[in-house]
C-alpha cells in the first residue's frame, strides 16, 4: 500500500510540472522528460522494470504537456 502512495505523489508532481514551457513543443518535451524520470523511479520503487516505467511515463508526460495550455 505504501508504494501506491508513492506512485500517487509522483503522479501529482509530474502533473504539476508537465506544463513547464511557453510553447506546446516545450511543454511536451519537458512533460516527457519529467514523466520518463518519474516513471522510471516509480517503477523501480514498486519492483517493476525501470525502462518500461520510463517509456510509459514519458508518453503520458509528453501527452499531458502537449495538451496543457
Amino acid at each position: 500500500m505504501r508504494a501506491f502512495y508513492k506512485i500517487g505523489l509522483l503522479t501529482l508532481v509530474t502533473t504539476l510540472l508537465c506544463a513547464c514551457g511557453e510553447t506546446r513543443g516545450e511543454r511536451a518535451l519537458s512533460g516527457g522528460l519529467i514523466g520518463a524520470g518519474v516513471g522510471a523511479v516509480g517503477s523501480s520503487a514498486t519492483g517493476g522494470n525501470a525502462l518500461t516505467g520510463a517509456a510509459i511515463g514519458g508518453g503520458v508526460g509528453a501527452a499531458a504537456g502537449a495538451l496543457s495550455k
